[in-house]
């Protein structure tokens, strides 16, 4: 039983939504949260290495059990791979049927919150679930270039078309603060903000370029996992609590409008 399933999503790859679905789903435990994490990037799994791994075990009847840590369950295609670097070469109607799998095949047992980290773009794992799974609203990940925003709109525009609610907008990669405090905008400034007001939907929240996330992530010992006192850690407990408030609110206003008609 999933009470909230949240697509990550972004409109290209290379923007970081791995690293913030990841950290997210930490972030949503550590609030007390049933917390799971589904890596839908057939193409290129990346929560095996942000996790530090994972076995997969069967149970009595025959469902997969999923690797727990840092507070939440998570499964991904790379646990199944023979050897990590293969190349997953899949037409649609497979990539289907495995994602259908992972929702279905697992023993998640009971879940408040499942983060799905998806492929980049608007192709068949979007349709398919936005078709198969009845899905709380998704959230976009984007860096603030033109050249990534371009793509975050394609994809904000498929949600439209398909019923989706876009949750909010998340800016990852937003400058850097070097040692000695100054900023620099490496990719730009303001595109998600901009972009935020162009749809209507929040700026849940603007990361920066961090080594501690980057390090945290190349170690499996996601930053979130470490404690709040980083800020990095600060901005992901941040998107979590607005992001359950968010959703609080949908759930809330979905049973009025049940008990009126």
């Amino acid at each position: 039983m999933m009470k909230h399933i949240v697509p990550v999503m972004s409109g290209k790859g290379g923007v970081g939504k791995s690293t913030v679905a990841v950290n997210l789903a930490i972030a949503l435990a550590k609030l007390g949260h049933r917390v799971a994490l589904i890596d839908a990037d057939f193409y290129g799994p990346s929560i095996p290495t942000l996790m530090g791994g994972g076995d997969v075990i069967p149970d009595h009847e025959n469902r997969l059990i999923p690797p727990e840590k840092y507070g939440i369950k998570y499964i991904s295609l790379g646990f199944f791979l023979s050897n990590p670097d293969d190349a997953v070469i899949w037409r649609g109607p497979m990539f289907n049927k495995a994602l259908n799998q992972l929702f279905s095949d697992v023993n998640w047992g009971e879940v408040e919150y499942c983060i799905v980290d998806m492929p980049p773009g608007t192709g068949d794992a979007q349709i398919s679930l936005t078709q198969n799974l009845k899905l709380s609203g998704a959230l976009v990940v984007t860096t603030p270039q033109e050249v990534a925003l371009a793509d975050v709109r394609k994809a904000i525009n498929m949600l439209s078309k398909v019923n989706v609610d876009v949750l909010g907008i998340v800016e990852n990669m937003a400058g850097f603060v070097t040692p000695q405090g100054d900023l620099i905008e490496i990719f730009g400034s303001g595109g998600g903000e901009r972009t935020a007001k162009q749809f209507g939907v929040p700026l849940l929240a603007s990361i920066p370029i961090d080594t501690s996330i980057r390090e945290g992530g190349d170690k499996g010992v996601p930053v979130s996992s470490e404690g709040d006192e980083s800020q990095a850690a600060k901005l992901y407990r941040e998107l979590a609590l607005q992001l359950v408030d968010i959703l609080d609110k949908k759930h809330s206003s979905e049973e009025a409008l049940r008990v009126i008609n």
